[in-house]
Formats: C-alpha cells, sequence, structure tokens
C-alpha cells in the first residue's frame, strides 16, 4: 500500500477519534435531550467543546483536499519521497492542530493549519508535474 494512502487511513481514524473526544464534552454542555433531539433551535457549544466542534469541521474541510492530493499521488503513480514527507507533514498537522485549537492556542493553530494546507498543496503540485 502506497504510504501516502496509508496516512489517509491514519487521517480519517484521526477524525473518528476527534468526533468521539468532540462528542463527549459537547453533549454534556448541551444535553443529550438537545444533542439527540431534532435540533430545531440552533444550539452552539463554546469554550472548549465548541472549540473541539470546530476543529472537528475544520478536519472535514482539509480532509477533503488531503484525499483528492492522495488520489492524484496513488492514481498518477506520482508518489515520491517528497510526497510521502508531505502526507506525513499534513497528518501530524492535524494531530497538532486539535489540542492548539482546543486550547484557544493564538497564532500557533493558524501556523500548524497552514503548514498542512501547504504540505497538502505540494503533493499536489508535486504529483502534477
Amino acid at each position: 500500500m502506497p504510504v501516502e494512502l496509508k496516512i489517509l487511513g491514519y487521517a480519517a481514524l484521526l477524525q473518528v477519534v476527534q468526533f468521539v473526544v468532540m462528542a463527549v464534552p459537547v453533549n454534556l454542555q448541551l444535553g443529550v435531550a438537545y444533542t439527540a433531539g431534532n435540533r430545531d433551535a440552533q444550539l452552539q457549544p463554546t469554550g472548549i467543546p465548541g472549540r473541539l466542534k470546530r476543529a472537528l469541521d475544520n478536519h472535514f474541510e482539509g480532509l477533503v483536499l488531503f484525499t483528492v492530493a492522495v488520489a492524484v499521488v496513488v492514481l498518477g503513480d506520482a508518489s515520491s519521497p517528497l510526497t510521502e514527507k508531505c502526507a506525513w507533514a499534513y497528518l501530524w498537522a492535524r494531530v497538532l492542530y486539535v489540542p492548539a485549537y482546543a486550547w484557544g492556542v493564538f497564532l500557533v493553530r493558524s501556523l500548524i493549519w497552514t503548514a498542512g494546507f501547504i504540505a497538502t498543496a505540494i503533493m499536489l503540485i508535486a504529483a502534477l508535474t
């Protein structure tokens, strides 16, 4: 299995873990009656539970582009040491992003996100050139 594809699997597992880590405090804060209900009223979690929710949403968004990059690399038979390093950089950026966002670390969170985004863009460029 190509390294990039394996890392995509790890990124998906990270998303599963993120979902569980987010769901528990959000359910405690908003209450099971709300989270298990029809949610006609739009309540938003605040504080750390809210930041965990937004970090999860951000991972859903980032994972789409990373998945495209992995598909282009793997299906285009363009795997290289560079694309492998970029995939690892993306994954580690996502791992570090969660606590940085949850704890509200000013600017560092954005720099971590940027590192993952740039790594994904480099993967695409490397595969297409």
